[in-house]
């Protein structure tokens, strides 16, 4: 009698885990997926034939399979306790999941919202800090980070940096904003500077640079607002 392979030595094209991270959980059928969270099958079968094999008993239904008790999983030969509990709190994840409304993403649409979102970041700074806010076509909130740390009256932005990771997150609006420790809300020619090239970097990338804001402890400058962009 030969020993089935576990998953992490089978040929890599047939992994479930590496197909999960070249292709997305969406391409892998459920006893994949289910292979993946129990790891391994028995000396008879996969992981995946398992899988497949106690879902065939469940109609290939996965509230079916969330039905079943510890005791009536651990009777297929290669599921004990500890893989049929897994099972269990996968499919109960499911169902919360499913029960669950769907985040709210904030609405960025406006200098003053990007300005409420960053302004606690900022307001005690000494320092200037440039950060973008990453957005959806609908104006909602992606991502906010931090993208420089600098000196008393400027800071250096890496307009590359800023397009590397807005393309990462699939962003197609982007706004970018940085304080003035000073508390003057009058843009530098660096500034004005920086929003041509961040202007011209977005359209070539096909992304919405909505604005340029200037923060300081209690208002904000906006290059949009005030018709600059």
């Amino acid at each position: 009698m030969s020993n089935k392979l576990n998953i992490n030595e089978w040929a890599e094209e047939d992994r479930p885990r590496e197909k999960l991270m070249t292709l997305g959980a969406e391409a892998l059928s459920n006893a994949e997926l289910l292979a993946i969270l129990v790891g391994s099958g028995s000396t008879k079968e996969t992981a995946v034939e398992l899988m497949k094999r106690v879902l065939s008993d469940c109609g290939n239904n996965l509230n079916t399979l969330g039905k079943k008790s510890v005791r009536e999983l651990t009777e297929y030969n290669g599921v004990g306790e500890a893989k049929a509990v897994t099972i269990l709190a996968a499919c109960e994840l499911g169902k919360r999941r499913q029960a669950s409304d769907a985040e709210q993403r904030a609405d960025m649409g406006s200098a003053t919202a990007i300005y409420n979102l960053l302004h606690p970041k900022m307001q005690d700074l000494d320092v200037e800090e440039s950060w973008i806010v990453l957005m959806n076509h609908n104006y909602r909130l992606l991502k906010y980070m931090r993208i420089s740390h600098g000196g008393i009256s400027e800071t250096a932005v890496d307009v590359r940096i800023i397009l590397k990771e807005a393309l990462m997150q699939n962003a197609t609006i982007l706004a970018l904003a940085h304080n003035h420790p000073s508390g003057s809300l009058r843009p530098s020619r660096d500034d004005d500077s920086l929003t041509q090239r961040m202007k011209q970097a977005c359209e070539i990338m096909r992304i919405h640079f909505l604005d340029h804001i200037i923060i300081t402890d209690g208002n904000y400058f906006s290059y949009r607002e005030n018709g600059r962009i």
